[in-house]
C-alpha cells in the first residue's frame, strides 16, 4: 500500500516542522510549500531535510506563492495529496494592525484559492484549515466553543473569521472534506521571537545570564489559553482521520494573564519578573480581547484528544529551551 502523501503550507513555520515530525514518524510522504524569501528561514525543518534518509526521499520542498493559483494547481496535479495542512499566512496579531490588508490577502484570499482548487480535484482531498481563536475576538461568554458567535477585534481575526466561515460553506456547499481548527494560542520553543512568549522564555533565560538588563512589554493583564505546540499538531492530524469533516476548538480550557507566565517564566530561573519588565505602549494593541478561553469537550469526545502541558509546564519548559541554547 503507497504512503500517504500530505501537502503542508507553512511547513517552516512552529505547527508546520512539528506536524512535518509526526507525519514522518505515521509514514507519509510530505511535500511543503515555502516562498523563496524563506530560504533563510527553515531552521525549524532544517534537521529533517539534512536528513538523507528523509530529505528528498519522504520530505519535499516546493517554491510557490499562495496567491499563485496556478502555480498551485499544477503543484497539486503533481502530487496528488491525501491530505492538505493549511497553516500558513501572517500570523501575528498585533502586526495585522500595522498590515491589514496584507494579513486578509494571505489569510482568507489564500484559502478561497486553496478551496477552489480542491474543488477541482479528481480524487477527494482531506483539508485541515488552521482557524483561531481570534475569530472570536471580544466574546460575550466563557468559555468558547464552536457554536460562539464570531466577533473578531483584529485584522487577522476578522480575515479568519471570514476563511472559517468560506469553510463551512464549501463543506456544506459541495461536500468537500474541510475541517477547521479553532485552536488557541499554542506556543514551545520553535515560536517566533516576535511573540509575547517567545520574547518572555528568552529575557528569562538573557537576563538569568546577565545578558539582558530587561524586557518591554504592553499590556500584562491579556488573558490567553496557553497550550503546547505539538499537543496541537497531533489534534490536526485526528481530525482528518475521521469518518466525517467538522470543526474543533483546541484549548486548554484555562485563562492566564500575560503577568502569570511572566511569574512562571522568571520563577524557572529564580527571578522576580517586576524587577525587570517594564511598560511599552507601543505594544498595546489598538482593541483587545477580554477573556480568550476555550472549550474543548467536542475534541475530547470525538477526537479522544485532551492537551496535557498547561501554561505554568509550558513557561518552563520554554525557558529551559533558551537557557539550553549556547550563549550568543
Amino acid at each position: 500500500m503507497p504512503s500517504p502523501t500530505a501537502f503542508i503550507t507553512g511547513i517552516t513555520g512552529q505547527d508546520g516542522s512539528y506536524l512535518t515530525e509526526l507525519l514522518l514518524n505515521r509514514g507519509y510522504v510530505v511535500h511543503g510549500l515555502v516562498r523563496r524569501a524563506s530560504l533563510f528561514n527553515r531552521s525549524r525543518i532544517e534537521h529533517l531535510r539534512l536528513d538523507p534518509a528523509i530529505g528528498g526521499k519522504k520530505l519535499f520542498l516546493h517554491y510557490g506563492d499562495l496567491n499563485d493559483t496556478t502555480s498551485l494547481r499544477r503543484l497539486f496535479r503533481t502530487l496528488q495529496p491525501t491530505e492538505v495542512y493549511h497553516l500558513a499566512g501572517q500570523s501575528h496579531v498585533g502586526l495585522s494592525f500595522e498590515i491589514p490588508e496584507a494579513t486578509c490577502q494571505e489569510i482568507a484570499n489564500a484559502t478561497l484559492g486553496l478551496l477552489e482548487i480542491l474543488r477541482d480535484q479528481e480524487q477527494p482531498v482531506r483539508f485541515y484549515h488552521a482557524s483561531s481563536s481570534e475569530i472570536f475576538g471580544a466574546p460575550l461568554s466563557a468559555p468558547q466553543n464552536e457554536d460562539s458567535a464570531l466577533r473578531p477585534a483584529s485584522p487577522y481575526g476578522c480575515a479568519k473569521a471570514f476563511a472559517t466561515n468560506l469553510c463551512r460553506v464549501y463543506r456544506e456547499a459541495y461536500g468537500l472534506f474541510v475541517c477547521n481548527g479553532i485552536a488557541y494560542n499554542h506556543e514551545s520553543p520553535r515560536r517566533g521571537e516576535n511573540f509575547v512568549t517567545r520574547k518572555i522564555s528568552l529575557a528569562a533565560a538573557r537576563i538569568s545570564r546577565g545578558q539582558q538588563t530587561e524586557l518591554s512589554l504592553g499590556n500584562l493583564d491579556a488573558q490567553r489559553d496557553w497550550g503546547y505546540a505539538p499537543e496541537y499538531v497531533e489534534a490536526m492530524w485526528r481530525m482528518l482521520q475521521q469518518p466525517s469533516a467538522d470543526d474543533y476548538v483546541l484549548a486548554t480550557g484555562e485563562s492566564h494573564t500575560i503577568g502569570d507566565f511572566l511569574a512562571a517564566a522568571f520563577g524557572t530561573v529564580g527571578l522576580e519578573w517586576q524587577k525587570y519588565v517594564r511598560f511599552e505602549s507601543r505594544f498595546v494593541r489598538p482593541t483587545e480581547p477580554v477573556r480568550l478561553v476555550g472549550d474543548a469537550a467536542k475534541a475530547r469526545a470525538k477526537l479522544d484528544w485532551a492537551p496535557t502541558t498547561k501554561m505554568a509546564a509550558l513557561a518552563r519548559l520554554m525557558v529551559a529551551a533558551d537557557l539550553a541554547e549556547p550563549a550568543s
